[in-house]
C-alpha cells in the first residue's frame, strides 16, 4: 500500500511540475495594422502552433512602420515582421539586426494610382505629386524608381496610412507604398477603379516583401525560441495552402474587426506570394543591397550573408 501511494505521489508531483512550466515569452511586432498579410501568424496563433513549441507569442501592432526594426535592434521586441528594403537601409544605417525568417517572398508594393488616361507609362508622372507611405522607405524607393524610369520634377509627400482618401481628393497623383493585393481591393470596394507600376517590372530588383527580423542581442539569447517560431509559421503556410478556407475563417475569428469581404477578396490576392519554406536567397538579397547603394537608398554597402541569418 505504502509503496502504491508513494507511486501515486510521485505521478501527480511529475504532473503538477509539467503543468507549472510556463511557456516560453516572444513579442511579435507587426510592420502595420493586422491584415491579410499576417495569416499565417494568427493561424499559428489559433491553432496552437506556437503553443505545441513551448511558446506564448504576443503580438504587436506600431505606431510607425518603422518601430519594429528600432525595437528589435534594441531588445525591445523579440521579433518584427519588415521589409527586405527597410531592413537593408537599416543594416546599412548600424542596426544590429539579423533576418530569421520570410513571410511574403516577392514584391507586393506598387506606385498606385486612380485609373485615368493621364498616365500610362512612369514618363508620365513628370511633374505631378506623389504620396510615399513610409518614410525612409518609400520616399527612397520613389526616389530610385524615378531615377531609373527618367522622371526628373516631381513633388513627394508623406500620406501614411491616407492612401485612398489621398488619391480621391486629389492631394496626390500616385502613391508609392500600396500594395497590388490590399489597396487595390479596398478601392474595388469603393467602387473606385485602381491601376498602378509593379516595381520589379521598372526596373527595382526582385525583393522578400515580409520578413521576420530580430536584434543580435535577443537572437543569441533565444536562438532556439526563435527557431521554432519560424518553424511554427512555416507549418501554418503549410497548413493555410492545404485548407484555404479554414485558415481564412480562423483568421477572421481571430480579427471580428476586419472587413470580411475585403480580406477575402484580398487573400485570394495574396495567397500565391506567402513565403515557401526555407531561407531567404543571399545572393538575391545582395543583387538589392548593390542596388540599394547605387540609386542612393542606403550609403555604407551591407553583406547579406552577415545580415542574413541561417538555421
Amino acid at each position: 500500500m505504502k509503496k502504491q501511494l508513494s507511486a501515486i505521489c510521485l505521478i501527480c508531483t511529475f504532473l503538477f511540475s509539467a503543468s507549472s512550466v510556463s511557456a516560453e515569452k516572444l513579442t511579435l511586432m507587426l510592420d502595420w495594422f493586422p491584415n491579410i498579410d499576417h495569416l499565417p501568424i494568427y493561424v499559428a496563433q489559433e491553432k496552437g502552433l506556437f503553443k505545441e513549441k513551448g511558446l506564448e507569442v504576443e503580438i504587436i501592432s506600431p505606431s510607425e512602420t518603422a518601430d519594429g526594426l528600432k525595437l528589435a535592434a534594441s531588445g525591445n521586441v523579440d521579433i518584427a515582421v519588415s521589409y527586405e528594403p527597410q531592413t537593408i537601409i537599416a543594416a546599412s544605417a548600424g542596426l544590429e539586426i539579423k533576418v530569421v525568417g520570410r513571410l511574403v517572398e516577392h514584391p507586393l508594393t506598387t506606385l498606385l494610382f486612380l485609373k485615368n488616361d493621364a498616365i500610362k507609362t512612369p514618363k508620365d508622372l513628370e511633374g505631378k505629386t506623389i504620396g510615399y507611405t513610409v518614410p525612409g522607405l518609400m520616399d527612397v524607393m520613389l526616389k530610385a524608381f524615378m531615377s531609373i524610369n527618367g522622371v526628373k520634377n516631381y513633388e513627394a509627400i508623406n500620406v501614411g496610412f491616407t492612401i485612398v482618401p489621398a488619391l480621391v481628393a486629389g492631394h496626390v497623383d500616385a502613391v508609392m507604398g500600396p500594395f497590388k493585393t490590399y489597396e487595390t481591393v479596398t478601392m474595388a470596394h469603393q467602387n473606385l477603379e485602381a491601376d498602378y507600376f509593379e516595381l520589379e517590372k521598372f526596373g527595382i530588383p526582385d525583393y522578400e516583401e515580409l520578413i521576420f527580423v530580430s536584434g543580435a542581442k535577443n537572437l543569441a539569447e533565444k536562438e532556439a525560441d526563435i527557431k521554432s517560431f519560424i518553424q511554427a509559421v512555416e507549418s501554418a503556410t503549410a497548413y493555410m495552402r492545404e485548407h484555404p478556407e479554414d485558415a481564412l475563417k480562423t483568421y477572421l475569428a481571430a480579427l471580428p474587426e476586419a472587413d470580411a469581404r475585403i480580406e477575402t477578396d484580398a487573400f485570394k490576392l495574396t495567397l500565391p506570394y506567402y513565403a515557401t519554406p526555407g531561407g531567404s536567397d543571399a545572393a538575391a538579397w545582395q543583387r538589392f543591397a548593390d542596388f540599394s547603394l547605387e540609386h542612393g537608398l542606403i550609403e555604407k554597402p551591407v553583406k547579406a550573408t552577415d545580415l542574413i541569418h541561417t538555421w
